[in-house]
Formats: C-alpha cells, sequence, structure tokens
C-alpha cells in the first residue's frame, strides 16, 4: 500500500511519503514521491495506487514537456497536463487492468511553485484526471492509507502552524499509520518549500535517523497516560478505591 501526505499552511507546503511496496511475500522499496525543476522552479507528485499507472502517465508527461518544450507560469497548468496523461493511461489500459479485475485506482498529490504563483500550491487528482486545491479549510491531503492519521491530523493542523511543526505533524501521522499496517515503512521522502523564498528542499531519511524522535513521542505518550486525570471515572473503579486489588 502507500502512505503519502501533503500539507499547506501559511509558511509554506511539505510533503512526505514512505516507500515500502509489498508484493505478496515480497517486499521492496520504491520512491512514490517524483520532483522536477523547471526554469529554477520545483514542482513535485507523489501517487498511489498501480505502480505501472503511475510510471506511465509520469513518462507520458516527462515526453510531453522536453517534446513541445513547455513552461509552465502556474501549477494548475501542471495539474491540468498531467491529469491529460493520466486520462490517455486510463483509456489504453483500462479495460485491460478491468478484465484482470486491477482497478484504475491512482490518485496524486502535486504540489509546487511556479512563476506566476503568489505561494506554493497544492492539488489533489483523481483516477479521473480531475483535481480539487487544497485551502484553509483543507490545508492537507492524503493517498494511500489513509484512515489511520486522520484523527491526529483533524485534531492538532491549522493553517496558521509554523511549517516546522507542520512537519512534526506529518512525521506523527505516518508513525501511527505504519503502527497499524505491515504495507507502509521506512524510508521516507521529505519536500519543503518555503512560501516567501521558494526554497524547496528533498531528503530521504531512514528508520535509524529517526529511531530517537519515535522513541520521544512514544515515552511523551506513555507519560501522558500515567498523568491522565482519571476524577471523573472514580466512580467505575470502586473496587480500586476501596483498595481491595
Amino acid at each position: 500500500m502507500t502512505f503519502c501526505i501533503g500539507i499547506k499552511v501559511h509558511q509554506g507546503i511539505l510533503a512526505l511519503a514512505d516507500t515500502k511496496i509489498v508484493k505478496g511475500e515480497e517486499q521492496i522499496r520504491r520512491g512514490k514521491l517524483s520532483s522536477t525543476q523547471l526554469d529554477g522552479h520545483t514542482w513535485w507528485v507523489m501517487t498511489s495506487g498501480l505502480r505501472s499507472v503511475r510510471d506511465k502517465t509520469l513518462t507520458y508527461l516527462e515526453h510531453e514537456i522536453a517534446e513541445q518544450d513547455l513552461r509552465f507560469n502556474y501549477l494548475f497548468e501542471v495539474a491540468n497536463r498531467f491529469g491529460n496523461q493520466l486520462r490517455r493511461v486510463r483509456q489504453e489500459d483500462g479495460p485491460s487492468l478491468a478484465s484482470s479485475n486491477l482497478p484504475f485506482n491512482m490518485h496524486a498529490i502535486i504540489g509546487g511553485k511556479m512563476p506566476g504563483d503568489f505561494a506554493p500550491k497544492m492539488f489533489y487528482v483523481y483516477p479521473e484526471g480531475n483535481w480539487i486545491e487544497s485551502s484553509d479549510d483543507s490545508p492537507y491531503f492524503i493517498i494511500g492509507r489513509t484512515h489511520y492519521a486522520k484523527p491526529m491530523l483533524d485534531r492538532l493542523l491549522t493553517v496558521d502552524m509554523p511549517l516546522r511543526q507542520s512537519l512534526a505533524v506529518a512525521f506523527l501521522a505516518f508513525e501511527a499509520t505504519m503502527a497499524s499496517v505491515t504495507d507502509v515503512g521506512y524510508p521516507i521522502d521529505v519536500i519543503t518549500c518555503e512560501a516567501q523564498t521558494g526554497n524547496t528542499r528533498l531528503r530521504r531519511f531512514s528508520e535509524a535517523e529517526l529511531e530517537s524522535i519515535s522513541q520521544w513521542w512514544y515515552q511523551t505518550l506513555a507519560g501522558a497516560l500515567r498523568g491522565f486525570p482519571f476524577n471523573q471515572f472514580d466512580p467505575l473503579f470502586d473496587f480500586y478505591n476501596r483498595g481491595n486489588f
């Protein structure tokens, strides 16, 4: 499966993607986050679903950009071109995939900042090729394994949160997902783009590099549980309150 999350706050955007792919009894590592630089501006895409659909769509898009020497002024133009190529792949491969009971289920998150964009942008692209844009009311997108992370994100994440702190929330969302499933895992790819400067940085992190943060989070949760204010629940535990334990 997959865990990919994109977050947009006032200070910028970020993306985090796992690299684990499980095929039967086989486990492999493949990047699910790809970045492209055009004329000094960077945009990135993360995908979930069939790998063959992803690779073919990106290959078609890269070929179109190179063949036509395309230049994008706005990120939505990238999303449009990506959606067009995704529809092309659906027309070519959809029937054969359906005959093999394989769903055409590729979802994508595209982010970045093009020359005409006032601030970094982020789009969610559906398998049909249409898209929606992130907003203050919807500052994050997740694809792949989504259920385990949403409670934490919905409770903690706001558009006013600093980009640095937003990355912490994204990492904890990944940790919560990885703890519950076997097909999401390290290493993880992380990319950030600052709103004011447009500076973009991409790095891959191994489990060993982030082990201390994972341990800190586990110890913090355990400490919070020990300090939980149980007073309102005391009537349910009279047996213990009387010392009969």
